[in-house]
């Protein structure tokens, strides 16, 4: 049985290696990642799992892009006022940012760290690519 982690143990561990799951651009340009399940994560962690993760993601970032009578409402707003309401308010984009960040937390704290795997939120990575992270194995002796 694998070792379970938690998030503070992944502070200072050696990094095994890294896996990088690209954007998704057969359907244009909008934020989308490849579902398809990378072969160095399948002993750590269930593909369904792993799927279901990135879908969300990309729910999310659909969320995010969505236009609709909000984003019409922000953008008039903001020429009204000369961009300043976006010192006192987020954007629906923000928001959204943030919730993902929340969801990626949560998720490492739930799935991931106890697997040894560690999942960067998107934007860290400028939206090109979701990086997952595989630790070394502390069950395996130092020796």
């Amino acid at each position: 049985m694998a070792e379970t982690h938690s998030l503070q143990d992944l502070q200072q561990p050696t990094v095994s290696s890294k896996v990088f799951i690209q954007r998704d651009y057969s359907s244009g340009t909008i934020c989308r990642f490849q579902t398809k399940f990378p072969s160095e994560l399948e002993s750590k962690i269930d593909k369904q799992q792993f799927e279901e993760t990135i879908q969300t993601l990309n729910n999310l970032y659909a969320e995010a892009e969505k236009l609709g009578g909000k984003s019409y409402l922000e953008g008039c707003l903001a020429c009204l006022t000369a961009y300043t309401v976006f010192l006192c308010m987020e954007t629906h984009y923000e928001k959204v940012l943030k919730k993902i960040a929340r969801y990626v937390k949560d998720q490492n704290e739930k799935i991931y760290a106890p697997r040894g795997l560690l999942l960067t939120d998107p934007i860290e990575r400028g939206l090109r690519v979701v990086e997952v992270t595989i630790f070394e194995d502390r069950s395996i002796g130092s020796g």
